[in-house]
């Protein structure tokens, strides 16, 4: 079933339980019983009656921002009848439609008179809490929408793209850039991504709540695509492996750089990247970096260097001969240059794996009777049956739309993923057969298009090289600009030392994907939209009270 036909099902469903649970209130409103049954007129009706303003209902079944705006409607009915009381607007939340079939077919139940000639001073007291509730409730509600169908604040936690996107860096993300991909958990509490909070064992979220509800979901469908990642751009997209969460968009968010896309072949040769058998095109915004080790008589200054080049994530251990040894995450060449000219230095070493040596990480598994070894795929290189590492990989093609795909134990490790989980089907592989739907096969044809993601700071990034193909279904969209970014935001505990607090100012409300290395400022939008997010309210009184002015 597609989205649009699900999405009808589930109005038609919240319609008739709501014309179930209204109606006979319909009736006393002065209205035909079966309006209360249409969907969105429905709630028309009860703002037209309640005087707020009308053009509200069109928000009545958006996802997400639907469930808010129902529970506010559903209050404003309430009250119309009496139902004032904080148990009655418990109960209208928390059970909406069981608790207003109580109202509308209980014998007492009539309309209230709000003449305000005729209010106490604490219903006066309690009107102007209920008109503080309603702004705070439609600005949560204005920021939802936003943060639904517009852009999505974003955080960088890691260091896998710097230095090109820093540690602590806070972006907004553009969700119409390769077309808007529709919300397929319509019940979920806003601003939340996966989990609420680490309820269970510390560090596994399986056992944290869920901040959606699972049971209702819509399938995938994406609008207005007029444009898919193309090559160097910056992508934020859901991570593709992630067991926690069954719904894509609410897989974690990771951002990468989109380094191949379906169609491409992609290698990385000694710890450099090659497309299609050519050497990558360095962006001028784009700084790749490797790791190296650093052997030194004595002990480098490195708060010192963080002035220069800003935060360096190091592992810092002194030798038996008094000397020191830094494990540096990652430097540009540059830096690598610097640092090798520093006169305490005695040797500096790019860091890169043997050829054919296969980067498979195992993890042990509690069993009732001792622990066993399992391989870890999250940690592991993808396909775990070839003997590539995160320097020495490929080359790979990445799959297109309309591939067909040769299916055998030597080729299987890489489509797995693909036919089962990202494109639905049901796959075995029994006695050297493969089954794809319950039907033996040697091919599969692939039915969207994959990307690879790869991260700048190509030695401390896990990326494409170990959970494979990104489906497009997974995109996101793209970065626009950063609106904030905080040195020392994100502890590293791979680091010996850390960052230093301090505000970024430098790069705040820049874009991202210019490809440009002196990029814009865009602070003067930034400081319009939060003048007129702060202020309309202030705007509309000021206009309001002119009007009225002019009139006397």
């Amino acid at each position: 079933m597609n989205y649009f036909l699900t999405y009808t099902v589930y109005v038609l469903i919240l319609s008739v339980l709501m014309g179930i649970s209204t109606w006979k209130l319909f009736k006393k409103l002065g209205y035909n019983p079966l309006f209360a049954f249409i969907p969105f007129y429905n709630y028309f009706i009860i703002l037209k009656e309640t005087k707020h303003p009308k053009w509200w209902a069109i928000l009545s079944y958006l996802p997400i921002v639907g469930p808010i705006m129902m529970s506010v409607f559903h209050l404003y009915l309430m009250k119309k009848f009496g139902k004032t009381l904080f148990k009655d607007q418990l109960l209208t939340v928390i059970l909406p439609f069981i608790y207003m079939a109580t109202v509308n077919y209980g014998k007492d139940v009539e309309l209230e008179d709000e003449n305000e000639l005729f209010l106490t001073d604490e219903e006066k007291e309690a009107k102007k809490k209920d008109s503080f509730l309603g702004s705070v409730t439609f600005a949560v509600v204005f920021a939802t929408i936003i943060h639904v169908f517009v852009t999505q604040p974003f955080g960088i936690p890691t260091g896998s793209m710097e230095r090109t996107l820093l540690v602590g860096d806070f972006l907004f993300v553009n969700k119409w850039s390769y077309g808007y991909r529709l919300p397929m958990r319509p019940l979920a509490i806003p601003f939340l991504q996966g989990t609420i909070f680490d309820a269970g064992e510390k560090g596994n979220p399986k056992d944290d709540p869920k901040s959606y509800v699972d049971g209702v979901k819509l399938p995938y469908e994406r609008i207005l695509q007029f444009n898919k990642p193309q090559k160097h751009d910056v992508v934020v997209f859901n991570y593709p492996q992630d067991s926690v969460h069954t719904a894509i968009d609410r897989k974690d968010p990771y951002v990468k750089r989109c380094v191949a896309v379906a169609g491409d072949t992609f290698e990385m040769r000694g710890g450099r990247l090659y497309v299609n058998g050519k050497p990558e095109t360095i962006l001028g915004d784009q700084e790749i970096q490797h790791a190296y080790t650093v052997n030194t008589g004595t002990q480098l200054d490195i708060p010192g260097m963080y002035n220069t080049y800003g935060f360096l994530p190091v592992r810092e251990m002194q030798n038996e001969k008094g000397g020191f040894t830094y494990m540096f995450q990652g430097l540009t060449d540059q830096t690598a240059k610097d640092i090798k000219a520093l006169p305490n230095v005695i040797s500096i070493e790019e860091n890169i794996n043997p050829k054919d040596s296969a980067t498979i990480s195992y993890k042990l598994n509690a069993d009732k009777s001792a622990y066993t070894k399992s391989i870890d795929t999250t940690q592991s290189i993808f396909p775990i049956n070839k003997p590539w590492n995160q320097d020495w990989y490929g080359p790979l093609r990445i799959p297109k739309k309309g591939d067909v795909v040769t299916l055998n134990q030597e080729t299987l490790p890489e489509y797995q993923w693909i036919i089962s989980e990202y494109e639905h089907n049901s796959l075995e592989n029994k006695n050297g057969k493969i089954f794809i739907n319950g039907k033996e096969t040697n091919q599969y044809t692939i039915k969207q298009d994959y990307y690879m993601m790869v991260g700048d700071n190509r030695d401390a990034s896990l990326d494409a090289r170990f959970f494979g193909f990104v489906p497009e279904e997974n995109i996101v969209g793209k970065p626009m600009f950063t609106w904030m970014s905080l040195q020392g935001a994100f502890a590293d505990n791979s680091s010996s030392y850390q960052a230093p607090f301090k505000v970024r100012w430098d790069r705040m409300f820049k874009a991202t994907n210019t490809g440009e290395a002196n990029k814009t400022s865009y602070w003067w939008i930034a400081a319009m939209i939060l003048i007129l997010f702060f202020g309309w309210e202030y705007f509309v009184k000021l206009f309001r009270k002119k009007k009225t002015d002019d009139e006397i």
